[in-house]
């Protein structure tokens, strides 16, 4: 019987062409709307978790744990005794999804040159493994990136207005020492880097990794962090899971945690799920606006077909019935409307994230969360935006054919075939 309901639906749907290609138009734009709102914040969360994970931090990272707490320079991954970096960081790499592993040490200490003198942050990396995680020695505009090995270091662009010093400069580097000591050596800069974010270009000082063990008195398989890149951000959970086992299979040094960059980038994982969370929103106000001109469309080509339903009613339909062939043409009119949003909406999203708009001549790039933004509208595909949209569109026709449903189900057959 229902097949007979859905034709009969159909056919009334095109009774009125110009009416039903209206009505259908404004819930495929809806959709349209809807999708490409939802495809531009996914771009934007993208950007955000990419910029903030790629330039420094990585995917996932490992420590001594309780080190991220308060960063003590005793606490190494593997205690007092440390652990064999090489095979860590081969067994890490060996890991399902993983792309780069990266060992670090850090510390607090001072950066002087001439009279000046500057606070900084330590951060000793092994650049051919660093590249494979971040993009920080990437981002060097002047000089180069610090030799492997060699006393030399990288410092901030604002760091090195501070200090007065270019590339090429001889600068002292002091630091507490794990022995109880004062570290103190002379480290010449080999480049200046420019990340576009304030606290990494005016805060940070990035040594070879050797070089700064020495300066702290750390044994070279003493390291507080192995960061880890993946190829995608929101893999990372499950990558940080399937770390822990693989190092709990191969006995690696105990009390290491392994966190994903939600744990230690919560700033930025907060904003991702608010986009997440307004997404549906985004969808609900927009097909809002939409269900009151469906349902008005629909009202009036229900209240025009009074008589029919009034012979129908009298040839033996029951109210039941009535009502169905209304909700079956909300239903083919979702149908017909997420076709035609799904051709308008496709070729669109396509050519937006291969041609994303780049607003940085406007209002140049922005800081948010701790990560660099660039101001550049690229969308991203994903199964949530056309799914919740096409979720709406159909509730909306559905929705918006209930009231004249009803209305049509009540006609009273004698009264409208009276022309009452």
């Amino acid at each position: 019987m229902a097949p007979v309901w859905w034709r009969i639906a159909w056919r009334n749907l095109w009774r009125n062409r110009r009416r039903t290609l209206i009505t259908a138009s404004a819930l495929a734009l809806g959709f349209f709307g809807a999708v490409l709102m939802v495809a531009l914040d996914d771009g934007i969360s993208l950007q955000l978790v990419d910029n903030g994970t790629g330039i420094l931090t990585g995917q996932v990272q490992l420590h001594a744990r309780g080190w991220r707490a308060e960063h003590s320079l005793y606490a190494t991954i593997g205690g007092d005794s440390g652990t064999d970096v090489a095979a860590l960081v081969r067994r890490v790499r060996s890991v399902p999804g993983v792309v780069g592993a990266a060992p670090r040490v850090w510390a607090g200490g001072l950066v002087s040159a001439g009279d000046r003198t500057e606070g900084v942050v330590l951060l000793g990396v092994d650049p051919a493994h660093e590249r494979g995680v971040s993009r920080l020695l990437g981002t060097v505009v002047a000089g180069r990136e610090p030799g492997a090995g060699a006393k030399e270091i990288a410092i901030g662009s604002e760091l090195a207005r501070r200090l007065g010093v270019t590339a090429g400069a001889q600068v002292v580097v002091v630091a507490p020492a794990a022995d109880g000591s004062l570290g103190n050596d002379l480290f010449r800069v080999a480049g200046v880097f420019h990340t576009g974010l304030a606290d990494l270009d005016g805060d940070y000082a990035v040594f070879p990794i050797g070089p700064l063990q020495a300066l702290l008195a750390l044994a070279p398989g003493r390291i507080h962090e192995l960061a880890v890149a993946l190829p995608d951000p929101w893999s990372a959970p499950a990558a940080a899971r399937r770390i822990a086992a693989s190092l709990g299979a191969a006995g690696a040094p105990r009390d290491v945690s392994v966190e994903p960059w939600a744990a230690f980038s919560p700033e930025i994982a907060e904003y991702v799920r608010l986009v997440d969370a307004s997404n549906g929103l985004v969808v609900g106000i927009v097909f809002l606006f939409a269900i009151f001109g469906v349902a008005n469309t629909s009202l009036m080509g229900t209240y025009e077909r009074r008589r029919e339903f009034a012979v129908v009613r009298a040839l033996g339909v029951t109210p039941g019935g009535v009502a169905r062939t209304v909700i079956y043409e909300g239903l083919a009119l979702g149908v017909l409307a997420l076709a035609a949003g799904a051709v308008i909406t496709a070729p669109v999203l396509v050519w937006w994230h291969h041609t994303p708009l780049d607003l940085g001549w406007l209002i140049g790039d922005l800081e948010l969360a701790g990560a660099l933004v660039r101001p550049v509208l690229r969308v991203e595909y994903s199964a949530e935006g056309p799914l919740l949209s096409a979720a709406g569109l159909f509730l909306t026709a559905v929705l918006a054919a209930l009231y004249p449903a009803v209305r049509a189900a009540r006609v009273p057959p004698a009264d409208a075939l009276a022309g009452r």
